[in-house]
């Protein structure tokens, strides 16, 4: 019985040291379970903070640019052009604040000259918001339009983009042989803001949302390019190419 007694106790030890044993193991696996998952949060937490926010991709609220392969309609009633208004039209969407706009002027005399009577030149409003004198210059030469100076206004702002003012413009009024008195009233006509306006709209509906922007008999062409470019399409608008 001693013995009997003895192994009972035994085997009574033996179950509890293994019932804590797997209590103690269970204890354990929930602390590190618990553990774990405040090291995931926390994680996710800092990585949050971490990570920089990447803005939502910005929706287009311009039109796409125009092909180059299709013919637009581009209204030129009343625009400043120079030759004759039944030759292959080379229309011009500008800025006079624009150093582009500027730089392609060699290349237009260049088509002048090398085409004459054979293309007209037509000249269209697009101020850009990123130039703030722009709309001053824009509104002098369509004032003197008014006065069928518009090419020698023209002239005289690209000269000089860096002094632009309305001082300056007052100044070429004169040097130009305007009616200064007259060019005055022409700057605050509503008629004069309301041209530059309609042609603004017009280029942001050809799809045009920079300058300078060209349509060559109604196809597009982009940028100050260079006097091959032009020739390349004037020359196959012609029939020559």
């Amino acid at each position: 019985m001693a013995q009997n007694n003895n192994a009972g106790a035994t085997v009574i030890g033996a179950l509890i040291i293994g019932a804590a044993i797997v209590a103690a193991a269970l204890l354990i696996q929930g602390s590190v379970q618990n553990a774990a998952d405040e090291v995931a949060s926390l994680k996710e937490t800092f990585g949050q903070i971490a990570a920089p926010t990447r803005p939502e991709p910005r929706r287009a609220d311009r039109p796409g640019r125009p092909d180059p392969s299709r013919r637009y309609a581009v209204n030129t009633k009343g625009s400043p052009a120079k030759g004759d208004a039944k030759a292959l039209k080379v229309i011009e969407f500008s800025d006079f604040q624009c150093p582009f706009c500027n730089r392609v002027m060699p290349t237009l005399r260049q088509v002048e000259q090398t085409y004459g009577d054979k293309v007209q030149i037509v000249f269209k409003h697009l101020p850009l918001s990123i130039h703030p004198k722009a709309p001053a210059a824009h509104a002098a030469a369509e004032a003197a339009h008014k006065q069928g100076k518009f090419w020698e206004m023209h002239d005289k702002i690209f000269s000089d983009q860096r002094g632009m003012s309305e001082a300056k413009y007052l100044a070429y009024a004169a040097e130009i042989g305007l009616d200064v008195d007259q060019f005055k009233k022409d700057l605050q006509d509503p008629g004069v803001r309301a041209r530059v306006e309609a042609d603004t709209a017009e280029a942001a509906r050809l799809g045009v949302s920079g300058t300078p922007a060209f349509f060559i008999n109604g196809r597009f062409l982009s940028g100050a390019q260079p006097f091959a470019a032009f020739k390349a399409l004037i020359d196959e608008e012609l029939g020559k190419g």
